[in-house]
Parts: C-alpha cells; sequence; structure tokens
C-alpha cells in the first residue's frame, strides 16, 4: 500500500507544471524506483525539462529510454520544434520512420507547425504528402493544423482545400480560415464562411468575430463591421476584452473614432495594443490634438508606450507643428531609456524639423549610437523642408560610404529636396539614378516631384505627356501637382484639361476647383472664375483656410 501511495503522488506531481530543480527532484526518485525506463515517465520528464527550456536533459532521457512510444517521440520532436531547432525536429522524424513505431496524427502536427514557424513552404509540402500517404488526409487534427500552417504562409486558396476536404471541421478550423480570408483581405469570403457556419450549427466564438473584424480595413466597410459589432452583442461577447480590442481597431481604421472611442470606455482596463489602436486612430483622422491627449492618458494610467506608438504620437506632434508636445514626448523617451530606439529618434528627426527646430534633428541624429536608412531619410526630409538640398546630398553621400542602400524613400526626400531648392537639374539626375543605378521603381511620389520639376522650369507640355504615358489610374497627386504649376506659368488651357481630370476622380476635393478659379482670375475669365466658386458654395464644399500653425518653444519672462 505504501509502495502504491508512492506511485500516486508520484504520477500526481508529473501532471503538475513543475520548476526546472523539482523536475531535476522528481527525474532522480524516478531513476531511483527503476521507472526511467518506463515510457509513460520518459515521456513526462521530456516534457517538464522541455517546458523548462533544458532541451540538453530532455533529450538525454529520450536517447537513454530503450523503449520508446509514440507518445515519446512526439514529445522530443515537439520539445526541438519549440525550442525553433527545426532541423533536429525534422530528424527525429526521419528517425522516427525508420523505427517499428509509426508517427501519428499529433506527430504530423507537431512537423506542420514547425514548418510554419520556420516558414519553410517546401517542408509543409513534403509533410501534407506523408499526411496523405499516413491515410490521415481527412484526420482533423492534421488537417486544422494544415489550414492553419497555409495560412500563416498566405496560402489562402491551399488553406481553403484542406478546409473544405474536411468532413466535419471544428470550430478551431474554421476560426483558421476565417481569420485566413481576413488577414489577407479576403473578407467576403470571410463572410461567406461565417455564413456557412452559422447555417452548420456551429456557435461561433469571440475567434471568430476578430477574424472577420481582422479584413476591414477601409472606411467604405464601415456598415459591415458595425453589423458584425452588433452580432458580436447578440453573442454575448461585448465584454470580451479581445473582441473589444478589435472592434477598436476596426472602427479606427475605418476612422470612425466616435464608435472606437464609446468601445474603448466600456473597457475596464484597456491593454496597449487598445491604447495604441484608439490613439493611432485618432491620428490617421487628422484629430491631432486627441492623439496627444490620449497618450497623455495613457501615461497617466502607468501604462508604458512601446516604440511604435510613440513615433505614431510623434507623427501627430509634427502634423500640428507645435514642437511642445514632440519636446514633452522626447524627455519622456529619455527617461524611459529608449532614445537610442532607431524608430523613436527617426521620428524625433521628422518632428523637430517639421516644427522649424532643425537643428535639434540634427542633435539627436548625432547622438544617435546606430543610425539605419530610416533615420538618414528623415534627416535627408528635413534638410530639404528647410531648403538645405546641399546637406540632403551630402547625407546622401554619407550613405553610400556607409554601405547603406537608400530606398525608394531616401528618393523622395531627396526629389523634395530639389522641389524646395528649385534644382531641376539635379533632380532630373536623382530621378534617373533611381531607376537605373539602384533599380527602384517610380512611385506616386517620385512623379509628383518630377513633375512640379518640369513644371517649374516652365516644360508644361513635356509634363504632361509625361503623365499620359503612366498606367491608368493616376494618382490625383501627380495631376495636382501640373496643376499647381500652370497655375505658377498662367497657362489656363492646360489648366482646364487637367482639372475636368481630376474632377473627373477627385470630385470632393475642393482645393483643385480653388486652384482653378484663380488660374481663371489670373487670366482675367471672371466669369470662369466666378462660375467654380459658385459650384463651390453651392455644392457646400468647404477649403480649409490657410494659416501658420508654427509654434515654438515658450519663453518665462
Amino acid at each position: 500500500m505504501i509502495i502504491y501511495a508512492e506511485y500516486q503522488l508520484l504520477c500526481l506531481e508529473l501532471s503538475k507544471v513543475q520548476s526546472l530543480s523539482r523536475t531535476k527532484q522528481l527525474h532522480a526518485l524516478i531513476i531511483k524506483t527503476h521507472l526511467s525506463h518506463d515510457p509513460f515517465y520518459a515521456t513526462r520528464m521530456v516534457r517538464h525539462y522541455a517546458v523548462n527550456g533544458d532541451l540538453h536533459s530532455a533529450r538525454k532521457v529520450f536517447d537513454e529510454s530503450p523503449s520508446r512510444s509514440v507518445y515519446l517521440w512526439n514529445s522530443i520532436i515537439r520539445a526541438h520544434a519549440q525550442a525553433h531547432r527545426f532541423d533536429h525536429a525534422f530528424s527525429l522524424f526521419n528517425r522516427i520512420l525508420r523505427s517499428e513505431t509509426k508517427p501519428d496524427n499529433f506527430t504530423y502536427a507537431c512537423l506542420i507547425r514547425a514548418c510554419s514557424d520556420s516558414l519553410d513552404l517546401h517542408g509543409l509540402r513534403l509533410v501534407h504528402c506523408g499526411v496523405a500517404v499516413s491515410g490521415l488526409g481527412l484526420d482533423s487534427i492534421c488537417s486544422s493544423a494544415l489550414v492553419t500552417a497555409y495560412s500563416k504562409l498566405g496560402l489562402v486558396d491551399e488553406a481553403s482545400r484542406v478546409f473544405h476536404l474536411t468532413p466535419q471541421p471544428d470550430l478551431v478550423m474554421w476560426n483558421s480560415m476565417i481569420s485566413s480570408c481576413g488577414n489577407f483581405g479576403f473578407w467576403d469570403k470571410g463572410l461567406e464562411l461565417f455564413s456557412m457556419m452559422r447555417c452548420r450549427k456551429v456557435g461561433p466564438d469571440g475567434y471568430t468575430f476578430v477574424g472577420l473584424l481582422s479584413g476591414l480595413k477601409d472606411s467604405s466597410l464601415i456598415s459591415v463591421g458595425q453589423g458584425i459589432h452588433g452580432l458580436c452583442l447578440k453573442s454575448n461577447l461585448d465584454c470580451n476584452d479581445h473582441v473589444c480590442s478589435v472592434l477598436v481597431s476596426m472602427y479606427s481604421r475605418c476612422k470612425c473614432m466616435e464608435s472606437a472611442h464609446k468601445v474603448f470606455s466600456g473597457l475596464f482596463e484597456p491593454d496597449l495594443v487598445t491604447w495604441s489602436s484608439l490613439i493611432t486612430g485618432y491620428s490617421q483622422s487628422g484629430d491631432y490634438e486627441k492623439a496627444l491627449l490620449f497618450f497623455k492618458c495613457l501615461n497617466m494610467e502607468g501604462k508604458k508606450a512601446d516604440p511604435i506608438l510613440i513615433a505614431s504620437v510623434l507623427a501627430a506632434a509634427s502634423q500640428i507643428a507645435n514642437v511642445g508636445p514632440g519636446s514633452e514626448i522626447h524627455a519622456y523617451v529619455v527617461r524611459r531609456g529608449i532614445v537610442s530606439d532607431v524608430m523613436v529618434s527617426s521620428a524625433l528627426i521628422a518632428m523637430y524639423s517639421k516644427c522649424g527646430f532643425m537643428r535639434m534633428g540634427i542633435r539627436v541624429f548625432e547622438a544617435m549610437p546606430e543610425k539605419n536608412i530610416v533615420s538618414y531619410n528623415s534627416l535627408i526630409l528635413g534638410f530639404g523642408l528647410h531648403g538645405l538640398a546641399s546637406e540632403a546630398f551630402r547625407m546622401f553621400n554619407e550613405i553610400l560610404r556607409n554601405g547603406l542602400v537608400p530606398d525608394e524613400s531616401t528618393f523622395s526626400a531627396l526629389l523634395s529636396a530639389c522641389c524646395h531648392s528649385g534644382l531641376v537639374k539635379d533632380g532630373r539626375e536623382i530621378f534617373r539614378k533611381m531607376r537605373e543605378e539602384f533599380g527602384i521603381e517610380a512611385r506616386a511620389e517620385h512623379y509628383v516631384h518630377l513633375v512640379k520639376l518640369l513644371g517649374m522650369e516652365g516644360r508644361l507640355e513635356e509634363a504632361y505627356n509625361l503623365i499620359l504615358c503612366l498606367p491608368e489610374p493616376v494618382d490625383s497627386g501627380i495631376w495636382g501637382s501640373l496643376l499647381s504649376c500652370c497655375d505658377a506659368c498662367g497657362d489656363s488651357e492646360l489648366a482646364e484639361i487637367i482639372a475636368q481630370k481630376l474632377f473627373e476622380s477627385s470630385s470632393e476635393k475642393t482645393a483643385y476647383r480653388v486652384m482653378l478659379s484663380n488660374i481663371y482670375a489670373g487670366d482675367g475669365r471672371w466669369d470662369e472664375s466666378k462660375r467654380v466658386r459658385d459650384y463651390i458654395t453651392e455644392g457646400q464644399l468647404r477649403k480649409t483656410t490657410g494659416f501658420s500653425w508654427i509654434k515654438g518653444f515658450s519663453r518665462s519672462a
């Protein structure tokens, strides 16, 4: 009876999560009681050592075990896979294939997850073949792992094929498939799957709604998001923190900040991700003051912002061109000891340069222990904004000397510098280098600068023909750049042609209509100028009033 009681106590201890020191004590007891050769106890010890990160001891237990069950094999393969020792995991799998033990569905599921974690598509396809050959093609465990793995690798069609071949997919598999569709922009397919799921009487959970909401990334889909929100309420998931967090993110992405704030206010203790979603949402919606206000609230709650959120808030501070909040955030990151973070430092450089304090931006740049292409781009853009094109070119040469590779943002910043300084010839040379020497395809922002450079030189027709050669649809910013050049050169005929193209694609953009009205007025065509102005008034279109918004540091008397 005493021995039996000891075995019961040992089994109870092995069923709990143990520390490494306690695991070693239990291992010693198992050896002492001559149970170390029993695959049940060996499996337990491998799992405990793996949980504590002692892969060497786990492997030693496995290697010294004379009798290996499939559970023991699975435990050691999983231990290596979770430690990201993927080569060892596959080596062990090859050994089990040569042994008398036959791998089961959990063996394959473990390897499938290893392939997705290591982004090994070739290995995943091989394991998938092994699943089919082993007769486990319809097994729910393997199928669920395959759907998740293919989804993670972006192969939604492959995941869908596995999913539709499964006779009775469980909730986990439905959620994996819906999340996959949402993450890769197929929100409509996610909704179709959700409808199928409900028809088959499979009840959704929080993860189902998270998958549906994650695919809604445009303000035109706000009604779909509101409908899903309604279903969350009906399913009594409005108190689920994870669901509410994603709802805040969805409403923020769709720029429906009133709803985002309402959901946010209902959370008892929002996490950092939810705070970040709300603050970033306000910033992207143009409500920079509220973004800064909620950042202060976040700090008052005692939460620590990460570098991504800090960079977002600094961008908001730069948009209101008020150095006060930006400098306060600078002091905050110094206190936190993260001022050397490349993302934070780059955002500080951009903030100071846009607020008119270029010297402070330079000081931040010079103090950085490590500089990457993003930090150089921020400084080059700052120099350009301040008309210091020669300094921007000097930084570009420094990039090349340091062995860094300039990207599309580097050339956009250089072209901007050329525009601000009126360096037409240099700008055209930069554009040529970007395409021919660095193999970077020009994007809309590059063409905006190039068109402006050509227009500054009075070569409006060449700029117009350049735009006509671009693939449709042409970004309205490119046409707008040429329209502003027509305004500067007084070419009302070409301005009319360009304006018509702009009105077709950006009918609500009042600034272009005001620009055309000014061109007509400058040409003495008062009737046409009045007609355009009347259209703006009658259509209740409004143009934001221009004003100076740069604020400096306050000084006490």
